[in-house]
C-alpha cells in the first residue's frame, strides 16, 4: 500500500534508480521496490565461480555512464565508486598474431590503423569534438527541434548507414574494417542493418572522449552509490518484493516501471485499452546472449601482446566472418565461430580476484530465446587467439538466453538491451509516440530500456521518464490505481 504523496518505483536497475532520484532531488517521496534481494539490475556483481572472484553480472565497461549527463551530476566518488581506465579502450586481435588497438588518444590510434589512420581520423575526429552536444541529442526520446542540429545532422547522415557498408566506404583495408565490425557488434543488429553503424560510431567515438573505464571493485558500487545518493535524498528502498499488479498501490501518486512492455501488459491487466496492448504486443526483441565468467590461474596468453592493455577485447577475425555471425543469430541459426565480447577486468582491477588469479568474461549473441550451450564456441575463439587459455581456466559459471530471462525479467528470449534497437525501435519505444514514457493509464510510467535510449547503463531512459512524470504530476495527473 502506498500513501497518496508517494511515488513508486518498481524496478532497481540503473533506470530506476535514476528515476528515483530524480524524483526525490525534486522533493518527491520516492520510493523503490526490487525482487531481487540486491539492488542494480544489470549494473551488478557477485561470486558467481568462486570465493574471491568477483564478476559483473551483465555491464562491465561504461563509457555511456560517464557520458551520460544523468550520471554527471551524482557525486558517485563521495559514495566510492573510483574509475579505472586501462591504457587502451579496445582491442581486436587478428589471425596474423598482431591486433588493432584503440588508444585514448585518436592520433595514436590512426597510427595503429596504417594506410587508414587518416580515413579514422576524418571519421571520428568530428564526432570526438562535437561529444557533449552529440549525448545530450542521442541519450534522450526524439526532440522537434533539436537543440544541436549541426551537431545531430553531421552524425545522421552517416549513422543511418548500415555498419558493413560504413566500413567498407570508410577503410580499404581489413584490420580497420574488423575493427569497425567488432565495435558495430556491440548493438546486437545485423552489420547490415540500418542505423548499425549509429552503435560503431558513438562507442568509438566515446574511447577517444570519454574512455571505456570500469568501477574499481565492479559494476555494484555504482548501483550501490546511487542507492546512498537516493536514501540520502529521503527516498526508501525495499527489496525482495515481487510487484505483480499495479492495484498493489492504488493510492500512489504516481508509479515508474522499470520494466518491459510485456511485464506492463500482465501488471496492468484490462486496464490497459485493447489498442494500446496489441501495440505492446508487437515490440519486437533481438537476439540473446550466452554469457561465461571464467575463474582464471593467470592472465589471458594472448598472442597479440598488445591485447593486454585493454580491458575489453573483440574476438571475430573480419568484418565479414563477425557479419557472418550477427546475420546467423538473427535467422534463428548458431555461429560455429561466433563473434565474443570478452571483458578481462582483473589485469586492471586487483581487487577482482585473489593475488595472482585472475577473472574475465565473454558472451556471443544467439538467436532469441534459445536453450543452446555456446561453451565450446566460445571457448573456441579465445584459444584461437589466445592459445592456451582453456589451460588457464580454474572455474566457470554460464548463463544462456533463457537463464538471463530468469535471472532479470526484463532481458526477454536473453535481449540484455531491452529490445531490437533497429531503425524502427531506436527512438521509438516500446512504439512511436512523442511521450514514450507515458501509458494510456494516469499517473503511470514506463521508464526502462525498452524507452528511449534504449540499452546501456546511463540511467537517461529513468531520468527522462521521471521528468516527465514530474511535469504531470504538477499538472494534477495521478495514478489509477
Amino acid at each position: 500500500m502506498a500513501d497518496r504523496d508517494e511515488v513508486l518505483i518498481v524496478g532497481s536497475g540503473p533506470n530506476g534508480l535514476a528515476a528515483a532520484i530524480t524524483l526525490a532531488r525534486a522533493g518527491r517521496r520516492a520510493r523503490l521496490i526490487e525482487a531481487s534481494d540486491t539492488l542494480g539490475g544489470g549494473c551488478r556483481s557477485a561470486a558467481l565461480t568462486l570465493p574471491g572472484f568477483i564478476h559483473d553480472t551483465c555491464s562491465a565497461i561504461h563509457p555511456l555512464a560517464v557520458a551520460s549527463p544523468f550520471f554527471r551530476e551524482m557525486p558517485l566518488a563521495e559514495h566510492g565508486v573510483e574509475w579505472v581506465y586501462p591504457p587502451a579502450a579496445f582491442a581486436h586481435p587478428l589471425d596474423d598474431g598482431t591486433a588493432v588497438v584503440v588508444e585514448r588518444d585518436l592520433t595514436v590510434t590512426a597510427a595503429n590503423l596504417g594506410p587508414d589512420g587518416a580515413a579514422y581520423q576524418r571519421l571520428i575526429g568530428p564526432y570526438v569534438r562535437d561529444f557533449s552536444p552529440l549525448t545530450d541529442e542521442t541519450l534522450g526520446p526524439l526532440r522537434f527541434p533539436p537543440r544541436h542540429p549541426l551537431a545531430l545532422a553531421r552524425f545522421g547522415a552517416l549513422a543511418l548507414l548500415p555498419a558493413a557498408t560504413l566500413a567498407k566506404i570508410a577503410f580499404r583495408g581489413k584490420r580497420a574494417r574488423a575493427m569497425f565490425a567488432g565495435v558495430a557488434a556491440h548493438s546486437m543488429l545485423r552489420l547490415e542493418a540500418p542505423v548499425s553503424a549509429a552503435y560503431a560510431l558513438v562507442l568509438a567515438t566515446s574511447a577517444h572522449a570519454v574512455g571505456w573505464p570500469m568501477p574499481l571493485g565492479g559494476s555494484q558500487t555504482i548501483s550501490d552509490a546511487l542507492v546512498e545518493i537516493l536514501r540520502g535524498l529521503g527516498g526508501e528502498v525495499e527489496t525482495g518484493r515481487r510487484v505483480t499488479s499495479l492495484d498493489e498501490f492504488p493510492d500512489a501518486r504516481a508509479i515508474l516501471l522499470d520494466i518491459g512492455p510485456r511485464q506492463l501488459a500482465s501488471m496492468a491487466g484490462e486496464r490497459l485499452p485493447e489498442s494500446y496492448r496489441r501495440r505492446l504486443e508487437k515490440f519486437r526483441y533481438g537476439p540473446g546472449v550466452f554469457k561465461i565468467d571464467f575463474a582464471l590461474n593467470g592472465p589471458i596468453p594472448w598472442k597479440a601482446k598488445a591485447c593486454a592493455r585493454a580491458a575489453t577485447v573483440h574476438l571475430g577475425g573480419t568484418l565479414e566472418e563477425i557479419a557472418a555471425s550477427e546475420r546467423a543469430a538473427w535467422g534463428g541459426q548458431h555461429s560455429e565461430r561466433p563473434f565474443v565480447l570478452l571483458v578481462q577486468p582483473s589485469m586492471f582491477d586487483p581487487s577482482r580476484a585473489p593475488a595472482g588469479k585472475h577473472t574475465a568474461w565473454a558472451y556471443c549473441h544467439l538467436p532469441n530465446g534459445s536453450a543452446k550451450d555456446m561453451t565450446g564456441a566460445i571457448e573456441a575463439q579465445i584459444e584461437r587467439f589466445a592459445p592456451g587459455f582453456r589451460d588457464c581456466v580454474i572455474a566457470r559459471h554460464t548463463r544462456g538466453a533463457v537463464e538471463m530471462e530468469a535471472y532479470n525479467p526484463n532481458y526477454v528470449g536473453g535481449d540484455i538491451m531491452g529490445g531490437a534497437q533497429d531503425i524502427w525501435q531506436t527512438f521509438t519505444r516500446p512504439m512511436f509516440s512523442l511521450r514514450p514514457y507515458t501509458t494510456p493509464l494516469k499517473g503511470v510510467y514506463l521508464c526502462s530500456s525498452s524507452t528511449p535510449p534504449g540499452g546501456g547503463v546511463h540511467g537517461m531512459c529513468g531520468y527522462h521518464a521521471a521528468k516527465v512524470a514530474l511535469r504531470e504530476m504538477g499538472s494534477g495527473r495521478r495514478a489509477t490505481g
